[in-house]
């Protein structure tokens, strides 16, 4: 949805790409940076500060000066801080900043998350919003526009866009959650060296890439591992491909 919105064509199996068979430290490039900032948002509690608020306006290639995020974290005090619910805190921010910055779109949608979080108290934000930009709910008719951040009826269909958000997390949640005990299930046949930092990135991340190299793994013994690993149907090879795997659950 990140990449439909900022006019780009990479679809999930690009970003995973962009993200997970970079050399270490290297630039993920542009889709990879966007993806990168939705990490940051889930990886971290939602709290904003100047300097968080900095390094994801970099990420998604946006520049602001040290003043106008002080006083954007302000403004997302303020907001989360309110007695307003958490639907309409959100859609609050995301108006203030399309307002404010009309060419921060993403950012708006990224804060919108991390305001719902706050308001929801949540130890952690979730993308629910951003994954419904384009779904029915912002659309007041069949074929209509779709509703902006600040346009009229948009408080109402960002409450309709988080009941459908969570109705699929807590879909995609059972699921994974049915392979991460498959994967566990198996774990004690492992008899590689170093399997369980294996399973404890897969258990923890999207993808992890078929040739990891740790202290205790080499990349032949990661190959033959993950090799082992769909013998038992435990995971997936994401990338459909023969060289430069990815897999996940």
């Amino acid at each position: 949805a990140s990449m439909r919105l900022a006019g780009r064509a990479e679809d999930a199996a690009a970003l995973r790409d962009a993200w997970h068979l970079r050399p270490a430290g290297a630039d993920p490039g542009p889709a990879g940076a966007i993806f990168g900032a939705w990490r940051q948002l889930s990886l971290q509690s939602p709290v904003a500060t100047p300097d968080r608020l900095a390094t994801v306006a970099e990420l998604l290639g946006l520049h602001w000066d040290d003043a106008a995020l002080a006083a954007l974290c302000t403004e997302i005090e303020a907001i989360a801080g309110s007695e307003r619910p958490a639907p309409f805190a959100a859609a609050a921010i995301a108006a203030h900043i399309v307002a404010v910055r009309p060419d921060a779109t993403l950012l708006a949608w990224w804060l919108a998350d991390l305001v719902l979080a706050q308001s929801f108290r949540w130890p952690r934000p979730l993308p629910l919003l951003m994954a419904q930009v384009f779904s029915p709910a912002f659309r007041a008719d069949v074929g209509s526009k779709r509703i902006r951040p600040g346009e009229k009826s948009f408080e109402r269909a960002v409450c309709v866009a988080l009941v459908q958000a969570a109705a699929e997390a807590f879909r995609l949640a059972a699921e994974l959650s049915r392979r991460a005990e498959k994967l566990l299930a198996v774990a004690p046949k492992l008899r590689a060296k170093g399997a369980g930092d294996v399973i404890f990135l897969l258990l923890n991340e999207d993808a992890v890439s078929g040739s990891l190299v740790t202290k205790n793994l080499s990349r032949f013994a990661a190959r033959r591992l993950f090799e082992r690993l769909q013998q038992l149907e435990a995971v997936r090879e994401l990338s459909g491909r023969s060289s430069f795997r990815l897999f996940g659950l």
